[in-house]
């Protein structure tokens, strides 16, 4: 004896006739039934429902747009963090102490820095407070015992060194420094400040508070 069903799918809405034999009814009929059930009960899901079931958990899907967000914004943490490292540099641990730094934040060694300049150079570095600071080569190659912040003391503009002038020369109002720094030309009411530069036990270029009289006026720094 052979019995007829009906197999379903929960993909397909039709159904095809199967010939079973006898010693297998009972087991077919209880698949058939379950199958059926399965896929009424999937029948039974709205449009959102069955949308909603085949999307991927939400919390694995926010896990790997933080992974893909966090892997795309690493060199752009790397930048902002060598920005910040200029402007607010690591602390020596004596406020009056602070290393020099070229424009990417690498300390400046005192050997290197005179091999490869030029006697005569003023070249900005990373000073005190963040300030741009110049460093100078005077014209036996030696590095000068002092530095010049390079912001004038009118309204804070960095004032560069004009060579064929051999003054610095801020552009903004028309303020003159001689070589040492010292006033020429207002408007600036007051001359660059000072800092003493140095070496430490790693060769580095330090800068150090300069709190002693002022040497281009005799005068105590009006900076400190």
């Amino acid at each position: 004896m052979t019995a007829f069903v009906s197999c379903s799918s929960m993909n397909q809405c039709h159904s095809q006739r199967c010939i079973i034999p006898q010693k297998n009814q009972r087991k077919v009929f209880k698949l058939s039934f379950q199958v059926r059930r399965a896929s009424c009960s999937m029948c039974k899901m709205s449009s959102s429902e069955k949308a909603e079931a085949m999307v991927p958990d939400m919390s694995k899907r926010l896990f790997l747009n933080y992974v893909l967000l966090g892997t795309a914004s690493l060199p752009v943490f790397y930048m902002i963090s060598k920005y910040l490292s200029f402007f607010f540099p690591a602390s020596s641990g004596n406020p009056d102490v602070t290393i020099a730094r070229d424009r990417l934040g690498n300390e400046i060694k005192k050997d290197d820095f005179i091999r490869t300049r030029n006697p005569g150079t003023r070249e900005l570095v990373q000073g005190p407070k963040g300030d741009p600071y110049y460093l100078i080569i005077s014209e036996n190659g030696e590095l000068l015992s002092y530095s010049l912040d390079s912001v004038c003391t009118h309204l804070g503009c960095v004032v560069p060194w004009e060579t064929g002038e051999n003054q610095f020369i801020c552009h903004c109002h028309g303020s003159h420094y001689d070589s040492t720094g010292k006033v020429v030309r207002g408007p600036a009411p007051l001359p660059l400040a000072l800092a003493h530069v140095d070496v430490d036990e790693k060769g580095n270029i330090v800068f150090k508070t300069w709190k002693e009289k002022d040497f281009r006026t005799g005068s105590n720094p009006w900076w400190t």
